[in-house]
């Protein structure tokens, strides 16, 4: 593999650095014994010069190793990591830049204490082959931290939504339709549109799409629903009308090669988005509901049937407007994924735009608290499947307070049959920190479920996990307090030390 310049000149710097340091070899002695400067070496070490042969070979003979063993690129143990990470992809396919940092930077860090980030690094990749990492997740996950450090809103990617619905939907509040998608795709990006049926090709069920560039052919699932098709043709205009060229071309399932794959496929997802649900459109349904005196489930089923969107859909452009039009941005999402009769939940996406945590999350070996309306929601569409016939979406909404804290979150959770997976219900979840700020935007909170019975949001006392929690007359526990109950005994072991003083 072929490494770029300045990772070759920092890789001499890392190893020269060591072989002086293993030789005890002060910088000035160094540059004493091969006729350099003090300055010069201090420059080669750093990473910002590569020497000259003659030069080379006076360090080689100043630190008494032969010139081949200096420029190898073959590190000490101590340095493996560096190495690999230098040659891995990381540095020279994940753009810093996005996460305010200077390459330049990193290279200075890993110049200056090369032993501690190598420790710092190899115990990352310890951690990652622990969780079974993959190289995809790692993408994903930092894709999700990109989004939390803007809050999910990219003025940028509005402002070409805007221009899009200019120049093909002038229209306010004319919707962008499926006919016109097709049109566009068929006529302007001399894209052909084709089916493919996941009954005859079981292998293909989990697709939603699958684009050809060099035929120009978009395939579609023959079982989408037409909100899941519309999203997808939208989503395909996104990437031809944004030129992403460098892109994923399969969906919902991505094999990504780079990170700049997963970027442009959450960016031609973004626009898909905004020009689907237009912002100045949600956010005055959204003024009219957080007015109300009182919360409905059904009027929120109706919102999103209002923008012909699916509930996830609908709930990621909420996370898109509600930090940047309401300056609501203490707020999460959720996604489970269940089997019906099975008792275990998948959590299959999360995002958070607050660093504090405001609903259940997956503790290593541990049971999520099943008092969150994210399982009870899908329990209940479970029960209305299997006892009463029905095929509809649910919505319910929840206060939940943590037991331990009293901190409080009002969740809105939606329900449903997920086709694209057969026999599978999923929910979707948006998440709030319940403050008074919050109160004086959304006017129905001023009612406390806790003492409301004619409320349609109810309130539940909840925990993290089941091992961790205080609440011993739950019905809905799975497992015993045994992390509270080491705690506890931590905790009277400490006191009774303190006693023997």
């Amino acid at each position: 593999m072929n490494l770029p310049v300045d990772h070759i000149r920092l890789l001499f710097g890392l190893k020269l650095r060591q072989l002086r340091l293993d030789k005890g070899l002060s910088v000035s002695e160094l540059a004493q014994r091969s006729s350099l400067s003090v300055s010069y070496v201090t420059e080669i070490e750093k990473g910002r010069k590569y020497p000259k042969a003659d030069k080379i070979s006076a360090l080689a003979n100043a630190m008494e190793v032969d010139y081949d063993t200096l420029v190898s690129l073959k590190l000490s143990k101590k340095l493996e990591p560096i190495s690999d990470l230098l040659r891995s992809k990381f540095l020279t396919e994940i753009p810093l830049e996005l996460f305010g940092i200077d390459p330049s930077d990193l290279l200075e860090l890993l110049a200056e204490a090369p032993a501690k980030v190598s420790a710092m690094i190899r115990t990352f990749m310890d951690i990652a082959l622990s969780y079974n990492m993959s190289v995809e997740r790692l993408y994903l996950t930092m894709l999700r931290s990109y989004q939390e450090m803007h809050d999910n809103y990219f003025p940028d990617i509005e402002a070409d939504a805007d221009r899009f619905l200019a120049e093909f939907v002038p229209m306010p509040h004319q919707p962008v339709t499926e006919a016109l998608l097709i049109n566009l795709l068929k006529t302007r990006y001399t894209i052909r549109i084709e089916q493919f049926d996941p009954l005859t090709q079981p292998e293909l069920v989990a697709l939603r799409s699958v684009y050809r560039p060099t035929q120009h052919v978009l395939h579609l699932n023959a079982g989408l629903s037409a909100e899941q098709r519309v999203f997808i043709l939208a989503r395909e205009v996104g990437f031809q009308f944004m030129a992403l060229k460098n892109r994923p071309y399969s969906y919902s399932w991505v094999e990504a090669e780079s990170f700049e794959q997963i970027l442009n496929n959450y960016k031609a997802s973004y626009f898909a988005g905004a020009i689907l649900i237009r912002r100045a459109d949600i956010v005055d349904k959204l003024s009219a509901l957080f007015s109300r005196e009182t919360w409905n489930n059904d009027d929120f089923l109706q919102l999103i049937k209002d923008f012909d969107a699916t509930p996830e859909r609908f709930f990621y452009r909420l996370s898109n407007v509600l930090p940047s039009q309401f300056g609501i941005d203490q707020l999460f999402f959720y996604r489970f994924n269940h089997t019906p009769g099975q008792t275990t939940f998948q959590l299959t996406k999360e995002m958070h735009l607050s660093r504090q945590q405001g609903g259940p999350r997956g503790i290593m070996d541990e049971h999520f608290c099943r008092r969150w309306i994210a399982w009870t929601i899908l329990q209940e569409l479970q029960f209305l499947q299997q006892n009463k016939g029905f095929d509809g979406t649910l919505c319910r909404a929840q206060i939940s307070e943590y037991a331990d804290s009293g901190q409080q979150y009002l969740i809105i959770s939606v329900a449903h049959p997920f086709q694209a997976v057969g026999h599978q219900n999923i929910s979707v979840s948006m998440c709030f920190t319940v403050n008074d700020a919050l109160k004086s935007k959304m006017k129905f909170l001023s009612a406390s479920p806790k003492n409301s019975s004619d409320s349609e949001i109810s309130f539940r006392l909840v925990n993290e996990a089941c091992e961790r929690c205080g609440i011993f007359d739950c019905r809905e526990r799975v497992a015993a307090p045994i992390v509270l109950q080491k705690k506890r005994q931590f905790a009277d072991m400490k006191k009774a030390m303190e006693s023997l003083r």
